[in-house]
Order: C-alpha cells, then sequence, then structure tokens
C-alpha cells in the first residue's frame, strides 16, 4: 500500500500535475477506516463481517444487537434482519442491486444503534473499496468544510476518494 508521499511522488513521475495539501488540513484520520466491501457483504458474509466490526462498535454502545442471516435456496434469495427490520438483498432475478442493498442494510443496522451517541458510522467509497469510519457528527462537519481538492489531471478527487469530472466554466463545451 502506497503512503501519502508514495502516491504523489508516483502521480508526479507519472508526469500528472498534482496539488496537495497537508495531512493537517484535513479532519480525518485514514487510518481508522474499516475496509468493508460490498461485494462480500452481499454475498453471504454480511453476518460475519457484522461480527468483525463488533469490538469497535462497543466502543460506542454498551452492548450490538443480534442480526440473522435468512437464505432460502428453493428460491434462491438473501434476506438480513436486524432490530427488528428485514432488509431484502437479493434473490430470484433481482441481483443487480444486491450490493447497494447490503451496504444500505449495513451501515442501517449500524448507525440505528448509534442514534442515542453523538457518533455514526459513515461510508466511504464503494463496491470493493467500500469502507466506513466512526465520527462523531462534529468531527463529520469539521470534514465536510476542509474536503480540499486534489487536482489531478482533468478530473477532481477529493479527500473522500469520490472523483468528479469538472464541467468546464460558463457553459462552455467540452473538447
Amino acid at each position: 500500500m502506497l503512503n501519502r508521499r508514495e502516491f504523489v511522488g508516483s502521480l508526479i513521475s507519472a508526469g500528472i500535475a498534482a496539488i496537495t495539501v497537508p495531512r493537517s488540513a484535513c479532519a480525518l484520520n485514514y487510518d481508522d477506516l474499516i475496509p468493508l466491501d460490498a461485494e462480500d457483504l452481499a454475498e453471504f458474509a454480511f453476518k460475519s463481517t457484522y461480527q468483525a466490526l463488533r469490538p469497535a462498535l462497543l466502543r460506542y454502545i454498551p452492548s450490538v444487537a443480534p442480526i440473522e442471516e435468512r437464505f432460502d435456496h428453493d428460491n434462491p434469495s438473501f434476506t438480513v434482519i436486524g432490530l427488528g427490520q428485514e432488509y431484502f438483498i437479493h434473490g430470484g432475478s433481482d441481483q443487480d442491486e444486491s450490493w447497494g442493498n447490503a451496504t444500505f442494510a449495513f451501515f442501517d443496522i449500524v448507525n440505528r444503534q448509534l442514534q442515542s451517541t453523538r457518533y455514526r458510522f459513515f461510508a466511504f467509497n464503494g463496491g470493493n473499496d467500500l469502507s466506513g469510519m466512526f465520527l462523531s457528527l462534529e468531527e463529520a462537519e469539521a470534514a465536510k468544510s476542509n474536503v480540499v481538492p486534489v487536482y489531478v489531471s482533468s478530473s477532481v478527487i477529493t479527500s473522500s476518494s469520490r472523483v468528479v469530472t469538472p464541467r468546464p466554466p460558463f457553459g462552455e463545451d467540452a473538447a
């Protein structure tokens, strides 16, 4: 895994201009990022991933709610039950949204348990790169106000790793 300095160095050595900001300008500690992977959540590793998150979640709440996975092998489907709510992950011919359904269910179950605290579990990236981070509401607000774009070629990469292709200024057509 490249550290920040190596990553920026690799961009520059590849001839890509990069403007970076000091780590102190960002309110987030990316060492606290917890890798999850939406594909794993959707493909029957939901409960094991949830159990792996348990020690971190226990830092914010006194006990972790149980969840149940339901598999129907006759009519292939996967559902998760947590906190009295049933979450459809996938089934039958409806497989297209399984990663999104699993991601929503996972973060909803965790964040519903955090409702009485000042912390939430925030999603970063998506798909196989899905990760989460516990932040206080104040830290989340500070992070939003400190998102400083890093310009790389014709795209903007924000500190949340979301890539945005900028629109031409003043309504000019893209060439």
